[in-house]
């Protein structure tokens, strides 16, 4: 379920970017902060309930995903504070608010939760690089750049994830 919030702009800042760019600014930052959450928390989801034969290696390596993507949480969380916006990121809000799907409670095996992983990390990955064009659309290089460091840490961990079901 996805809910839609009004961003308002309660704080003022003399960052020089007008109003009316900086308020669709905080909107895809806090809708690209739920994703971030959501997605941490489904890593870590993985990464607790793995089991099998590649179990050691699989653990290690969704705690280091989870390790890698958690602080773009706060960064993108103050990047929309530091617009005179208001991050909405609690859990409750990253949940309604996260494009993602449900993490699926029945992944056990290792390659089912790689398979999951790598769906969701499609999903946000593209997102990601949207969310470039938009911060370029609305001349805030500054949330482009922080989108550009996430997109290349969460390529890079598709990446990792991808070469497990790749021969």
């Amino acid at each position: 379920m996805h809910q839609t919030q009004t961003v308002l702009l309660p704080f003022p800042t003399r960052i020089d970017l007008p109003e009316a760019e900086r308020e669709p600014m905080v909107e895809l930052l806090n809708a690209r902060l739920a994703d971030t959450a959501d997605l941490y928390s489904q890593i870590k989801q993985a990464h607790w309930n793995v089991k099998g034969p590649n179990f050691f290696q699989l653990h290690t390596l969704f705690d280091q995903l989870a390790g890698e993507i958690f602080p773009f949480i706060d960064l993108i969380a103050e990047r929309a504070t530091a617009l005179g916006g208001v991050a909405t990121g609690t859990v409750r809000m990253a949940a309604g608010s996260s494009t993602l799907p449900e993490y699926p409670l029945d992944a056990v095996d290792g390659q089912r939760h790689v398979a999951a992983l790598i769906d969701r990390y499609a999903l946000y990955t593209a997102s990601i690089r949207k969310a470039i064009d938009v911060a370029d659309e609305n001349r805030d290089r500054s949330s482009a750049d922080l989108f550009t460091e996430v997109s290349r840490t969460a390529d890079k961990q598709l990446w990792f994830l991808e070469a497990h079901v790749q021969f």
